[in-house]
């Protein structure tokens, strides 16, 4: 086998764990995809490279460990470009293989020529042009180096005769032990930690508001909220890791929110952001607010932050703990949580009312729940962006073995079915849910063709109400009467039988347990098509003026439902926690 930097790359690679590459052959990659061939290490073939850097960056973020993605120049790099945003945007430690055109011929405006060394620059901490085989290895280092310590995307730009060129002996990088992210300790400036004890010792009420960052300080952030006697509300992209086994849960903020968290956030002396980035400042108070962070870029940046401290979560609660006085009045605690049940209770109670089982077409809330139950106990759902993020958000009951990946903080649709393939990639054997939107799997409905090529497992599950249903609630809020959200039927279940994947089609509301148990029981690929109601959106808790004023002058005749399955139940089982002793055992 002749040692040309194509082979050397890939060899490297398979050296340090790399499983698998997702992406298309052809044109200026085809030295890499030849190296692949040769080596024992997967190509995952998928239909657009924005497909391949989707799946490669959930296939990251569920296993926690790199993943690769490569994609072919001109048009290759273009599509890449969305996938690779939001991987960037979500942490994952990804590194992109983008090809180029011959050398020579940069610059001379050649056939399918772009600049990838511009294009890259807004979706990527690292990017470089590897100008020859000798040089190729040290940029490889560099850009590994950089994704494993947690800077997100790294991207390699490579001209196809750069891969192809034959390496000279002698080592080209030195034998460094690559760089990780995960667990990263990141004690508090004793100032700092000092300032937010005393805001937390003066105040008689604190609300605090936990998202992704806290996902591992579970057992700190309850400590300090059993403490300090808080609720604890969430963000969306917290919710799998806060609510579980929360006997301070008041639910969640923003426009997906639900329960009394915006009102304990606001009835608070002090409300504290822990490992959360929430980017909805009309949801955050803007007074007497304290931010604990790993990141100093997110620390206020949202909302004025008066106590802030720079640290991972559980460093900075360990540290700042032992100084925090008991507080022994729980009343403003027991008041939110009251408050979330009744909140909870209210909506569960009108959604029973409109009996949704005989109801045509089927209410999404039914399917979700009914979806919510069925599923395994460890399930990974990936969800699709709009309607699906509500549903999931309110539905989807988590319990600390369960999963989600979604787009939470780039908000593209088409998100759902290729995180899908790089989660089922990365877990073989766990049951992957790809929870659909129609307008999210439309855009690239390709990737079906991927889950047939590789048999792998996905469960797709579509919420299909030919409509684009969250921008229509976007144009009702801003007065303006929908228009071109809503299409003709489509049956997405006879395009997967013609993919060769199994099918069911639900149209009737009686037939959803029975064939959501058959479908999710299958051995191989499925693909389920619900047909859901149009009309069924959903408001925030927290609905400003300008919002009402938007609805009635679209003259809005929709159902605003907002329900929100088991947590309803979860919530009246944290009432008995009232008046009970304030030590509790977390889980």
């Amino acid at each position: 086998m002749t040692l040309n930097f194509a082979n050397q790359l890939v060899e490297h690679l398979v050296e340090i764990g790399v499983k698998r590459i997702y992406g298309l052959v052809g044109d200026s990659l085809n030295p890499l995809s030849d190296a692949v061939r040769n080596h024992n290490i997967e190509w995952v073939h998928v239909r657009n490279e924005e497909a391949a850097a989707f799946a490669a960056g959930a296939d990251s973020l569920a296993a926690d460990e790199l993943a690769v993605c490569g994609g072919s120049c001109g048009p290759g790099n273009t599509h890449f470009v969305q996938g690779l945003f939001e991987a960037h945007r979500n942490g994952a430690k990804l590194l992109a293989i983008a090809s180029h055109i011959p050398s020579m011929e940069i610059g001379s405006s050649f056939f399918q020529e772009t600049h990838p060394e511009y294009l890259f620059q807004e979706c990527s901490s690292y990017l470089e042009v590897v100008n020859s085989a000798d040089q190729g290895m040290r940029v490889l280092h560099n850009a590994l180096q950089n994704t494993l310590a947690g800077n997100g995307v790294s991207v390699m730009v490579i001209p196809g005769d750069v891969f192809a060129s034959e390496v000279s002996d002698g080592p080209h990088t030195t034998a460094s032990t690559y760089a990780t992210g995960s667990g990263k300790r990141v004690f508090p400036d004793p100032g700092e930690a000092a300032r937010l004890v005393a805001a937390i010792n003066e105040a008689d009420t604190v609300t605090i508001f936990a998202g992704y960052g806290a996902r591992n300080a579970r057992t700190e952030l309850f400590a300090l909220a059993d403490k300090i006697k808080a609720p604890v509300g969430h963000s969306f992209r917290g919710k799998m890791y806060i609510e579980y086994d929360n006997p301070f849960d008041v639910g969640m903020s923003g426009l997906l929110g639900y329960g009394a968290c915006f009102e304990a956030s606001q009835k608070a002396d002090l409300f504290l952001m822990v490992g959360t980035d929430f980017p909805y400042t009309d949801w955050l108070p803007s007074d007497n607010v304290g931010q604990i962070d790993i990141d100093g870029t997110h620390i206020g940046r949202r909302t004025p932050v008066k106590y802030p401290v720079v640290g991972d979560v559980a460093s900075v609660i360990d540290n700042i703990l032992p100084h925090i006085n008991e507080k022994t009045d729980r009343s403003f605690l027991d008041e939110m949580l009251t408050r979330h049940a009744e909140l909870l209770d209210d909506v569960v109670d009108t959604y029973t009312q409109e009996a949704p089982e005989s109801r045509t077409p089927i209410h999404p809330e039914l399917a979700a729940s009914i979806l919510d139950e069925l599923a395994d106990e460890d399930a990974y759902f990936s969800v699709d962006t709009g309607m699906c993020n509500v549903w999931s958000s309110r539905y989807l009951t988590p319990n600390g073995k369960r999963d989600e990946s979604a787009s939470f903080l780039h908000g593209t649709m088409a998100n759902a079915l290729p995180q899908a393939i790089g989660i089922q990639a990365a877990f073989p054997e766990r049951q992957v849910i790809s929870w659909s939107g129609d307008g999210g799997l439309g855009m690239l409905m390709g990737e079906l063709l991927t889950v047939k090529l590789h048999n792998l497992p996905i469960k797709t599950i579509v919420f299909n109400n030919s409509s684009l249903g969250m921008v229509k609630l976007e144009m009702l809020v801003q007065g303006f009467p929908d228009f071109q959200t809503d299409h003709e039927q489509v049956n997405f279940a006879s395009i997967a039988e013609g993919v060769g994947i199994k099918s069911f089609r639900i149209e009737d509301p009686a037939d959803l347990r029975h064939v959501l148990t058959e479908a999710l029981a299958f051995d191989g690929p499925v693909l389920v098509d619900i047909v859901t109601d149009p009309d069924a959106l959903s408001l925030p808790p927290h609905i400003t003026w300008d919002m009402m004023k938007g609805f009635t002058t679209a003259g809005v005749k929709t159902v605003l439902d907002g329900g929100v399955g088991r947590m309803a139940e979860l919530a009246r089982a944290n009432l008995r926690h009232i008046g009970a002793a304030s030590s509790i055992t977390f889980k």
